[in-house]
């Protein structure tokens, strides 16, 4: 057996291995409702700083409307995040999910306000795509199924159809870009 095959079939192995720690080494984390809420409230807050920041640097009209239409969006579903769990008396608790998402999201607005100006647009859309199938995907798959109160969920439930239009509309926006 020559090396290259060698080295070939230890990637390979060592590739096996390690698919069943990718898939089953990582534990879906635990929240209970007042973790939900907080994870809620950032991941609005996180999209909002990225549309500030968009309507800071972008000089086109589509880029600055969309960002407009998240600042809007992603403000009214934390006041009635905000409305829910104060009429549920529970408190937003910080946890790993916030945390990490935060974490992520400094490193994107890091990536964002490094763009060149002629980069910037493409850049935050490809991002929006981004953060906005990780959030649909992060809510269908972990906050609804984890949350008890049935109005929490309720909402929850509510907000994944406005994530998808807005999904839909960085996408159509991505589109036109990388033309």
């Amino acid at each position: 057996m020559n090396t290259k095959i060698k080295i070939t079939a230890l990637i390979t192995c060592v590739l096996l291995l390690s698919i069943p720690n990718m898939l089953w080494g990582q534990e879906t984390p635990k929240l209970n409702d007042a973790e939900i809420a907080s994870v809620a409230v950032v991941a609005n807050q996180i999209d909002i700083d990225y549309a500030k920041l968009a309507i800071k640097r972008s000089k086109n009209q589509e880029v600055i409307d969309f960002a407009k239409r998240m600042m809007e969006d992603h403000n009214a579903v934390i006041k009635q995040a905000v409305a829910l769990v104060t009429k549920l008396g529970v408190t937003p608790k910080d946890n790993g999910v916030s945390q990490s998402l935060l974490k992520q999201s400094k490193e994107s607005l890091k990536k964002l306000k490094k763009a060149k100006k002629k980069d910037f647009d493409k850049t935050y859309i490809d991002n929006e795509v981004a953060y906005h199938k990780a959030v649909i995907d992060a809510v269908n798959g972990l906050l609804i199924p984890q949350a008890k109160n049935a109005e929490l969920k309720s909402l929850l439930e509510a907000v994944v159809p406005a994530l998808e239009v807005h999904l839909g509309h960085a996408k159509m926006a991505q589109s036109k870009i990388s033309k």
